[in-house]
């Protein structure tokens, strides 16, 4: 099976599941890149055929020379079935693949189901939900978002993301009073109120530590923010770390940290795999009501659970932990278990295999 995975940037650090899927699904990965249409082949480079005057000749756009460009490059590397990451760019590709009459899936992650401009600007994603073989929903929120912009709902397949193997072989020693969280500083990921939260837990217990991974448009934000709270020696700022460091940050945390909200645009996380990641480690996860968190994280049981903008209760949580250390290797452990029998990269793997594989056999 040829299977053509697409994505409109190559992968960043934030987007481990798109390199774990090109490592783990079986067949042939050909993974194409940069746009949507994509212009890029992995291995290859530019995928752009020279047109020159012909294109100018017969006034073709641009856009019409990168759908003929990968029309020939599929058509070259005999691709069976499509994985377009992201609404968009299976909006931007779904015409190719009908043309050459290829299955198309869509995997949908969070912005690209939630963004009213995003879904007008891609004719809400009539095509796709007309043509798709299948459609994939990262959290159960999603499910229902997708039905209402008018996917048929026997197309969906909810199937979240997964942490690496590698993750569940962590054993966190909640050794230091230490908190982690990872991800974009952007305003779905709200770290400015996880910054206020903790500063009302350093007040109360003043050799607590937290580290914020990654990098954004609020980073600098943040970074004044906790200049501003007298937090500068409470906070480190490392900005994007690689996967080995994380996890060694992991087994060196009381819990994972992230307050999620829904931005003023509307935008919203799908299901976070840096909290699949954290949970997997066997630390608890100290978030919020929002999108596929609650599908992952049970509150109580697994993980520690505030609403929205509830600064002060998730300030309580993280006291809560730091006040009663047998009670986090509790939630730890039993988070560990539960994602190891529900959200496992295998269970991940098996499931899109099994979507890409119905779809060719039902051509």
């Amino acid at each position: 099976m040829n299977i053509a995975l697409i994505s409109p940037n190559k992968t960043s650090y934030s987007e481990t599941f798109i390199e774990a899927q090109k490592n783990g699904i079986s067949g042939k990965v050909f993974y194409y890149y940069d746009g949507a249409p994509p212009t890029k082949l992995e291995g290859k480079g530019s995928i752009i055929i020279p047109f020159g005057d012909f294109r100018k000749r017969y006034g073709l756009l641009f856009k019409d020379v990168k759908s003929q460009s990968l029309k020939t490059s599929f058509k070259k590397h005999k691709i069976d079935v499509v994985l377009a990451h992201y609404g968009p760019t299976g909006e931007s590709v779904v015409d190719v693949c009908s043309a050459l009459k290829i299955p198309l899936v869509v995997h949908f992650h969070g912005y690209d189901a939630a963004i009213q401009s995003v879904i007008s600007k891609n004719n809400n994603y009539t095509k796709v939900f007309e043509y798709a073989t299948a459609v994939i929903a990262v959290s159960k929120l999603m499910t229902s978002l997708l039905i209402s912009l008018g996917c048929p709902e026997e197309k969906i397949i909810y199937n979240p993301c997964a942490p690496s193997d590698a993750f569940l072989h962590i054993n966190p020693n909640f050794k230091k009073p230490q908190f982690l969280a990872l991800g974009r500083f952007v305003d779905k990921k709200a770290p400015y109120l996880t910054l206020l939260a903790f500063k009302k837990v350093v007040d109360l217990y003043p050799t607590a530590y937290l580290i914020m991974g990654g990098d954004g448009p609020l980073r600098n934000t943040c970074i004044n923010l906790a200049k501003q709270f007298g937090l500068v020696n409470h906070v480190a700022f490392p900005g994007a770390i690689t996967s080995t460091q994380f996890q060694k940050d992991l087994k060196e945390s009381l819990a994972f940290v992230q307050h999620s909200i829904t931005a003023d645009n509307g935008d919203m996380e799908g299901t976070p795999v840096a909290i699949l990641e954290a949970s997997a480690a066997g630390l608890p996860v100290v978030s919020t009501y929002h999108a596929g968190i609650p599908d992952v994280i049970i509150h109580e049981q697994t993980g520690l659970l505030c609403h929205e903008h509830d600064v002060d209760t998730m300030a309580e949580h993280m006291l809560r932990l730091l006040r009663d250390v047998d009670y986090s290797k509790q939630l730890g452990q039993s988070g560990k278990a539960y994602i190891k029998a529900n959200f496992s990269m295998e269970h991940h793997l098996s499931t899109l295999q099994q979507v890409l594989e119905s779809a060719v056999k039902n051509t």
